[in-house]
């Protein structure tokens, strides 16, 4: 197989590109590909603006909770993030440097979206909301995970009549001061909103299906000297990027894929020593203590939450809800008055590429191949949809890394396969469904050692309750990513 330097790659074939996604990923697909040379693509947008998740987020209190050096391209560092977590506003801002310093913005079309990919006589067929059409040799998609709002099925949920919004859908212009807020949901979203507006908001009412484990973090502030430092030699920087890779991988990512591991024995025992240490109300601190393992659920990092649930004008409500009224939040305890009511209740993580329509070879469509579950080769290719390659697609690792750090390695992988068909080794290349069987079934093993099956209901599990996440160690990932096997894929 011929590689990324390969000078006969490069004199071969003609391809044009389509990326789906402007985001962190398809940002990342775009420099990549103008560094090889490959500068016939477009980026398809159906937003007016880069960014992903970090556009489409911005609740008070948004925090990425991987560190910030690490949550960084590793060729594109940044001396001027002010935290070791920064904010949510700091990393769209650091993707909007990116986008300006590379000047993608003249592959980008903007608030374009995708609505089908058929493939036909060897090429993808493209078609946007507008009615653009494009006709391209290669579909990257970087349609990201977290991007389609998930709404509770709550009875009543449409008569509330005050300001009601998901997470991912902040009404900047709703006030919260003085105001009765209620959040429903607990995860990192909702621990990052109570903390950031308890200060603010009249009253906070958290309703509380399932309590979360919480691990304490430091964040302490970037000095001007450390700026100027890592501005004078990037060395510094891409020491930092490296330690603290290694440190996330080892401390947590290969972790959570070893139940027994001693490491997450510690994650545990640091959380649990996290809540007896701080929350000083015995009948409080029950309520928060989760009845599975720490871990199980995705991690919530936070260093404030324990005290922003404990101040006065905040309330953790456990009791279920009923339903919604024209008032606030009845549970079966009481009606909670409301005025603003936020559903920080996650995303729709199994949609990847949909509603997309996607029909791949012999007429196959992506909704019918994927009717019980998504899956994907190594999370990068499906069988029958040639051509067609994902960045962190289904069953990744997206639960146990910088998804950054990810999508570098899956895109390296990915050119190596372009490089095939840059070369005319063949015309189409897509995973075996042999390839994808075995895998599958390897991974579904290796998930009965990992923490996310020790007793939790989380959106790691799919429909079985298996994880749809990467359930090997890190080192395993970066291996399967080196290099293809062309055995394990169909090459045309």
């Amino acid at each position: 197989m011929t590689t990324p330097t390969d000078p006969g790659a490069a004199d071969g074939r003609h391809l044009r590109f389509a990326v789906i996604g402007a985001g962190m990923a398809g940002i990342l697909s775009a420099i990549k590909l103008l560094e090889a040379g490959l500068d016939d693509f477009c980026v398809y947008e159906k937003a007016d603006r880069p960014g992903g998740t970090w556009r489409e987020n911005t609740y008070p209190g948004i925090a990425c909770d991987v560190p910030s050096h690490l949550y960084s391209y590793s060729f594109e560092l940044n001396p001027e993030w002010s935290h070791l977590f920064s904010p949510g506003q700091e990393i769209l801002a650091y993707f909007e440097r990116v986008v300006a310093h590379h000047d993608l913005d003249r592959f980008i079309r903007y608030g374009d979206e995708v609505v089908r990919c058929d493939y036909a006589d060897g090429r993808w067929h493209l078609e946007t909301a507008s009615g653009h059409t494009d006709v391209v040799d290669v579909v990257i998609a970087a349609t990201g995970v977290l991007h389609h709002p998930r709404h509770p099925d709550i009875e009543g949920i449409d008569t509330f009549g005050g300001a009601m919004f998901h997470s991912a859908r902040w009404d900047h212009d709703v006030p919260i001061a003085g105001k009765r807020v209620g959040v429903i949901g607990t995860g990192s979203t909702a621990v990052q909103i109570v903390a950031a507006i308890v200060g603010e908001a009249g009253h906070v009412s958290m309703f509380q299906r399932t309590a979360q484990w919480i691990m304490p973090q430091l964040n302490p502030p970037y000095s001007d000297d450390d700026k100027a430092s890592f501005r004078a030699d990037p060395s510094k920087m891409t020491q930092m990027h490296d330690n603290l890779s290694q440190l996330f991988e080892d401390g947590f990512a290969n972790a959570v894929v070893d139940a027994d591991s001693p490491q997450i024995k510690l994650i545990e025992q640091a959380c649990l020593d996290n809540l007896e240490s701080n929350v000083r109300d015995a009948e409080l601190r029950e309520l928060l203590r989760p009845n599975y393992r720490a871990a199980c659920k995705r991690l919530v990092i936070s260093g404030d939450f324990y005290d922003a649930i404990q101040q006065p004008n905040a309330e953790l409500v456990t009791s279920p809800i009923e339903r919604i009224e024209l008032g606030g939040v009845r549970t079966t305890e009481r009606l909670h008055e409301l005025d603003v009511l936020v559903l920080a209740t996650g995303f729709r993580v199994d949609a990847f590429m949909r509603p997309i329509e996607v029909t791949g070879r012999h007429g196959v469509t992506l909704e019918k191949v994927w009717a019980h579950r998504p899956s994907a080769y190594l999370s990068i290719s499906i069988p029958d949809f040639p051509n067609l390659f994902m960045l962190n697609g289904p069953n990744g690792p997206v639960g146990n890394f910088s998804l950054i750090e990810v999508a570098e390695l899956q895109f390296a992988y990915i050119m190596q396969l372009v490089d095939r068909l840059r070369s005319n080794g063949c015309r189409e290349i897509s995973a075996t469904h042999g390839a994808l069987d075995e895998w599958e079934t390897a991974r579904e093993e290796a998930a009965k050692k990992t923490v996310w099956v020790t007793g939790c209901r989380s959106w790691y599990l799919d429909d079985r309750g298996i994880p749809a996440a990467w359930p090997w160690r890190f080192t395993k990932f970066r291996d399967d990513m080196a290099t293809p096997n062309p055995d394990h894929y169909e090459l045309i």
